[in-house]
């Protein structure tokens, strides 16, 4: 870990006390004006430094991962002992941009995807593909994969990802209620309590993308800018399409996402107007049973974060606590938080904070990132076309409570 990184960490640590003996020493009834005015600074300094910390702290995860896995084309040793045959990743990326093909699959290599454990522990990727053995994560490929991780919040999760080389219909078992044993009187007839499930048809959901970029940048900037370049456009764009149907897509001609699927944990009362209490957040983490409790995650959008930061359980602590450690999140009761804008703003009916194991969403990418190069299309604007495609779909394939939302109710 780099200086900078810690130097930034024990930034936060430092501003997190100053803003809790803030909280601490303001009356809730005289929380306006200057007092107001000091927390939103504060708080704002707070979101700035989470999200640097994480960039650093990505850009830091992808420089090493890329050091210490880096295999020369054509030759070296691969994670677990494997060894590569044929071009790798890069090479193809190289020759796609000199335009000598036009056409590359992109696979999520196996190592990259289990480097990507971070603070979640253990991914449930499966990975079904064409390919024997894993491809090594250099440096498009790796770029590409982490912007639409970075990009997408419920990838940042343990959601479980499975990649098929194909995108006929996949069809997934969903349960919907468990068995339940009871007590049998002597002699009694034991009844029958079997799980209910559903089926869930995981398809693929096309989105796309075109770059493009001139003839002369092409030729003057060196493929390690372009791969950057293209990279990190074509991942962002990607992971945010598809990411906000994970998150809220009604499952009518997109993926269902895991705010629409999910269930009712708590609404708020009546004199919350919509806001959450300490009590509401605490007990939307308790209506998630075991062992769902255990691995879940908060999401929520950032302006809803700091709202949490305020909150207090009855023991007088904070029940948001900020990562003393790279690579580490913030944590909200103990699980950690994960911001995305698609989730709704505090509101009345508004389903603002969720909360639960997204091992249970199913995300299914068809077979990798597919880039394409058009030297025709732009012809006449002397324009190189790069297009982006990305087959997925996704839904959450428990709803026995797995997942589960709070909502704001009326005053």
């Amino acid at each position: 870990m780099s200086k900078l990184l810690t130097d930034l960490i024990e930034r936060r640590a430092r501003l997190w006390e100053k803003t809790k003996a803030h909280l601490d020493a303001t009356d809730a009834a005289e929380f306006d004006g200057q007092a107001q005015e000091t927390w939103v600074g504060m708080n704002g300094e707070l979101i700035e430094l989470d999200a640097r910390i994480d960039e650093i702290g990505a850009a830091e995860e992808r420089t090493k991962r890329l050091a210490d896995r880096r295999v020369e084309s054509g030759s070296g040793d691969l994670p677990d002992g494997q060894h590569q045959t044929g071009p790798s990743a890069a090479d193809k990326f190289r020759a796609l941009a000199r335009g000598e093909i036009k056409s590359v699959d992109f696979k999520a290599p196996g190592a990259y995807q289990s480097a990507l454990k971070r603070w979640h522990g253990e991914r449930r990727d499966v990975l079904i593909s064409g390919t024997a053995g894993a491809i090594v994560p250099d440096s498009f490929l790796g770029r590409l994969y982490e912007h639409m991780i970075d990009s997408s919040a419920i990838r940042q999760t343990n959601v479980t990802v499975l990649t098929t080389a194909g995108g006929e219909d996949l069809q997934v078992p969903k349960t919907t209620a468990y068995s339940a044993a009871t007590i049998i009187a002597e002699g009694a007839p034991i009844t029958e309590s079997d799980p209910a499930f559903a089926q869930v048809v995981l398809g693929a959901f096309k989105y796309a993308i075109l770059v493009q970029v001139s003839s002369e940048a092409l030729t003057d900037n060196g493929i390690e800018d372009l791969e950057g370049f293209l990279a990190r456009q074509g991942g962002q764009a990607l992971a945010n399409g598809s990411g906000a149907h994970f998150m809220t897509g009604t499952g009518a001609a997109q993926p269902l996402g895991v705010v629409t699927a999910s269930t009712l944990g708590v609404t708020g009362g009546a004199a919350v107007v919509g806001a959450f209490t300490a009590d509401n957040l605490i007990d939307l983490a308790y209506s998630v049973i075991e062992p769902y409790a255990g691995r879940a995650t908060w999401m929520m959008r950032r302006a809803t974060e700091g709202a949490a930061r305020k909150l207090k359980g009855s023991d007088n602590n904070y029940l948001w606590q900020p990562g003393l450690v790279a690579g580490t999140p913030n944590t909200l009761l103990g699980r950690p938080v994960v911001s995305d804008p698609n989730v709704a703003a505090v509101g009345l009916g508004a389903k603002s904070v969720i909360f639960g194991d997204m091992s249970t969403y199913y995300i299914r990418d068809v077979s990798g990132v597919r880039v394409e190069r058009s030297d025709e299309f732009a012809f006449s604007t002397d324009l190189v076309t790069f297009r982006f495609i990305l087959r997925t779909d996704g839904d959450l394939i428990d709803t026995s409570g797995s997942v589960k939302h709070y909502i704001g109710n009326a005053a």
